[in-house]
């Protein structure tokens, strides 16, 4: 159904003023008072019709939008932007008639009332833990205990701050949160709603602060948590875990607490990527000949083939026994740096071994 006029509505010309659009508008709110018209569909409807139109109106901002575009210069605004700053209730105050008991229907239709407060809830703030493991750890991937000092909710207020009974509604804005301050110039009122700076937009004051927390709501612990390492984790990576973090104030959510990982360097293997470097001597007879050795792997000794003539430097590999890829299949693979040792103690006999060697090589005999 389309939208009547605003002007049309409140039954005023469109160069009404406005104090002419606010008389208008309290006599047709009287006429369709919930109250006054119980169970009446077509009143309701009426009176949310009226709400809209006065909420434009009212505003200089908004009013000179509908003046120009009409309907279509408020497309961009909801329902909350139209709203927003209006106080019906305060109309019947001005014209020295009290709230004539609108306040509490004008809370209702929109959420607002002189005991809803204002306050911000904020979430807790996020937490950081350094957290070393070891390369066989995250190898196979494990779960970690470890101790973080946070805070959390006082578990004797419930985060109030106050013994049972101890808060007091806070004389300044009469439970509110908010100070409204108003300033008149000729027709017009400019009003100004700030969060109250003695509750801190709380609406009630703490009068016998809780003996836990010293009125603070929250309280410091130590708790332990789990934390699951997954398989191929590195350096740097980060998990997080939510809620965990330092509790939030008035009941806020508490924030998270992100774990950064830091694998220790290992005394035998050097990571790069999901692949381990290990280096590893080997005689010169081995070298010379080839064979099989044991070699150190994440799992436990792996054999290893050495094929003749392996000179020192030389890189080796062993196929999918480094790191497992971080979320994925496989695993790196391993590379082993061989290091032929010269022996430095040889006996006489295996010294005259040696020269034999060296004249049937200087000869060029097989």
């Amino acid at each position: 159904m389309a939208k009547r006029d605003y002007y049309e509505v409140l039954g005023v010309d469109k160069g009404a003023d406005d104090t002419t659009i606010k008389k208008a508008y309290r006599s047709l709110a009287m006429k369709y008072h919930p109250d006054r018209n119980p169970s009446d569909r077509q009143a309701e409807e009426a009176m949310k019709e009226v709400n809209e139109a006065y909420a434009v109106l009212s505003k200089p901002e908004t009013r000179r939008l509908y003046d120009t575009y009409g309907h279509a210069g408020l497309e961009s605004y909801t329902s909350a932007d139209i709203f927003r700053g209006v106080d019906f209730g305060s109309l019947f105050r001005e014209f020295g008639l009290g709230d004539l008991g609108f306040g509490s229907m004008f809370d209702s239709f929109f959420g607002g009332g002189r005991r809803t407060t204002v306050r911000e809830r904020r979430s807790g703030t996020d937490l950081r833990y350094d957290l070393d493991v070891t390369l066989e750890e995250v190898a196979v991937g494990v779960e970690k205990k470890t101790e973080v000092p946070r805070t959390s909710v006082c578990p004797s207020c419930k985060g109030t701050g106050a013994k049972e009974e101890g808060m007091k509604e806070c004389e300044h804005c009469r439970g509110t949160g908010q100070i409204v301050t108003e300033r008149r110039s000729g027709y017009a009122i400019y009003r100004q709603i700030t969060t109250c700076g003695y509750c801190r937009g709380r609406g009630t004051m703490i009068v016998e602060p809780c003996d836990e927390c010293q009125g603070k709501g929250i309280v410091e612990e130590v708790r332990e948590i789990n934390v699951s390492i997954p398989k191929g984790a590195d350096t740097g990576y980060t998990i997080r875990l939510q809620g965990e973090g330092e509790a939030g104030e008035d009941g806020g959510m508490p924030g998270d607490l992100y774990v950064v990982l830091n694998v220790k360097k290992h005394a035998v293997f050097e990571r790069h990527g999901d692949d381990i470097y290990v280096a590893n001597k080997i005689s010169f007879p081995q070298a010379a000949l080839g064979g099989e050795v044991e070699v150190p792997g994440l799992d436990g000794n792996v054999t290893l083939d050495i094929p003749e003539g392996t000179q020192t430097g030389a890189v080796l590999r062993i196929v999918n026994q480094g790191i497992p890829h971080l979320d994925g299949y496989g695993r790196g693979d391993e590379y082993i740096i061989i290091q032929v040792v010269t022996p430095q103690d040889l006996s006489a006999h295996e010294k005259e071994l040696l020269r034999e060697f060296g004249r049937l090589r200087e000869g060029g005999n097989p």
